[in-house]
């Protein structure tokens, strides 16, 4: 079973399936859910993408971003980067889609085969040698071989199984707010970024040209609103946003309005393992580098390509299985961690009295970014199963669709 239908959870059930296992996909939201930032897919992503046979989807679904630009308050153009730039691995990824349009198309690849309930959750869980017993908080109880959490940041299920959050996730001191407009700023496949005092205001375009997406991050020592209090994230975004230049004011005016709005803070997941008896984690619930990476949803492909691989080569024994994932991720994990929180703290300003900080030594940092992007070796499993299919027969569920 695997918990979270964003994206990490979807990839590693298209996997699981092709692999020959039964999975059960099960989501605390009623739906999936729409908009989002805007993620990338990089390097050895892409080719994950095109073992999934998937490429022509994702295109099809990009946002088709044509590259960023920096201004200064009146508009003008500081600094231009290209989505072509760096082979397409550049700022601007060549392969960008917003979060709930990727979302969209792994659930839509995967819907036949795979039993998705929606609008549930785990409450309770116990493992035993042979399996898993799960409880739903909408009353079934179930025995899974293997559950997986690719539920995100905030993770229930690593609470409920590894320990409190405040155990594994690190605060980079930044937080970041995304909602949809209309676009009545004329953008037209261009990025548009303006920063100021440890804080930014962008825009970037959408394939719906009527409307564009909204950015703002903020510098921040904590982030005391909860996560799901929407009211008062609205609050905070206008308050920390107060008197900023630029078309700041014209955006925040639709906030109101917007039907998808997302802010949380920057954060990292840092843990000395991802597994525990027959529970294991994926994506941001294991290994979060945060937006600031820009690798956030290539790891989560990646990590679902060889969890699925490592597992159907140990015979789906979990030890041997989980052991083979850590083992090859690892590496790739702690590289595009570092680049997390080193754009972070280039982003950040420093408070009144501080000393100044020094600019890091930087001349490792292509080598660093290249590790980020491919380091890391996809096997290509010819040994164990492969459909060549994203699901098998469809499953008949009476849980919620």
């Amino acid at each position: 079973m695997v918990a979270g239908a964003s994206i990490a959870g979807p990839a590693l059930a298209h996997w699981l399936c092709r692999r020959g296992a039964e999975v059960t996909v099960v989501e605390r939201a009623p739906e999936l859910r729409p908009g989002g930032q805007a993620v990338d897919a990089r390097g050895v992503a892409k080719e994950v993408i095109r073992r999934m046979g998937l490429d022509a989807a994702v295109r099809v679904a990009r946002t088709e971003t044509a590259g960023a630009y920096t201004v200064d308050v009146d508009g003008k153009v500081l600094e231009t980067y290209r989505a072509d730039d760096d082979g397409g691995d550049g700022y601007i990824s060549e392969i960008e889609i917003l979060r709930g349009d990727l979302s969209r198309v792994l659930y839509d690849d995967t819907r036949d085969g795979v039993e998705y309930v929606f609008g549930d959750r785990i409450d309770e869980l116990t493992q035993d040698a042979d399996g898993v017993d799960v409880a739903f908080a909408g009353g079934d109880r179930r025995r899974f071989d293997l559950v997986v959490g690719a539920d995100g940041l905030h993770s229930a299920l690593r609470a409920m199984v590894f320990g409190p959050r405040e155990r594994f996730v690190r605060h980079l001191g930044h937080v970041l707010a995304f909602y949809s407009v209309p676009n009545e700023f004329g953008l037209d496949r261009w990025l548009i970024d303006y920063q100021e005092s440890g804080r930014s205001a962008g825009l970037r375009p959408i394939q719906d040209t009527t409307r564009a997406m909204a950015m703002f991050c903020f510098s921040s020592a904590d982030l005391d609103v909860d996560y799901r209090d929407v009211a008062a994230q609205k609050r905070l975004l206008r308050e920390r946003m107060t008197g900023m230049g630029w078309l700041t004011p014209r955006i925040l005016a639709h906030l109101d309005d917007t039907p998808d709005f997302y802010l949380d803070q920057v954060a990292q997941v840092v843990m000395d393992r991802w597994s525990s008896g027959r529970v294991g984690l994926l994506g941001d619930a294991a290994f979060s580098s945060s937006p600031m990476s820009g690798q956030g949803t290539g790891l989560a492909l990646v990590g679902a390509y060889l969890l699925a691989g490592e597992l159907a080569t140990a015979g789906w024994d979990p030890e041997a299985g989980f052991a083979g994932y850590e083992a090859r991720m690892r590496s790739f994990v702690e590289a595009n961690q570092e680049i997390g929180r080193l754009h972070a703290h280039s982003r950040s300003v420093p408070g009144p009295g501080a000393e100044p900080s020094t600019e890091p030594d930087v001349e490792w940092l292509p080598e660093l970014i290249e590790r980020a992007i491919n380091g890391i070796e996809l096997p290509d499993y010819a040994g164990v199963p492969d459909s060549g299919t994203p699901a098998g027969t469809p499953i008949t569920s009476s849980a919620k669709p």
